[in-house]
């Protein structure tokens, strides 16, 4: 495939960098690049958090699924940062490979994860206690490593060394 024409997804647990890597691979690339995550509280004016505490997780993973459909049929989406728990459902696995985009599953230590998440200023109602979200990393690996590129996050990396990797790798430019 023509690199310009490339798209890809980043998938991987809450606090890995997803959006900070995708932030920088737009940059990078020159395209556009979305989080998912910033998509759906814009269109509907809360926080994540706030949705699933009024909503409940399952209308949210459809309400999620909803919005990345109409960012994957977006021709100007070239980079998109998807939430944690996007990649568990098996509907939008199969929306990302109809739409042709990439999956790379950027993959870190628990630790590194929990550091992230504990120190961020984002609410994470699915990480309540360390131990409940240990069990929620531990369950979702399995399905991460279904994605067509695995990139393990190095802690003396920062998001734009990662991107830059990518890059490289994946597009084989810079």
């Amino acid at each position: 495939m023509d690199s310009s024409k490339q798209k890809i997804v980043l998938t991987g647990f809450m606090g890995v960098g997803k959006s900070s890597v995708a932030r920088h691979l737009a940059y990078l690339l020159k395209c556009e690049g979305i989080d998912l995550d910033d998509y759906i509280e814009a269109e509907y004016k809360q926080e994540i958090g706030e949705i699933i505490k009024e909503v409940g997780e399952a209308r949210f993973r459809q309400i999620e699924t909803d919005c990345l459909q109409k960012l994957l049929q977006d021709s100007n989406v070239r980079i998109l940062s998807l939430g944690g728990g996007t990649w568990t459902i098996a509907e939008n696995r199969r929306l990302i490979k109809k739409y042709e985009y990439t999956s790379v599953w950027l993959e870190s230590s628990f630790e590194h994860c929990w550091q992230n998440i504990r120190f961020s200023k984002k609410e994470r109602p699915l990480a309540r206690s360390k131990v409940q979200t240990r069990d929620l990393f531990e369950e979702r690996e399995k399905l991460y490593c279904l994605a067509d590129w695995h990139f393990i996050v190095r802690p003396d990396f920062t998001s734009f060394d990662t991107a830059k990797l990518i890059a490289e790798e994946i597009f084989c430019k810079i």
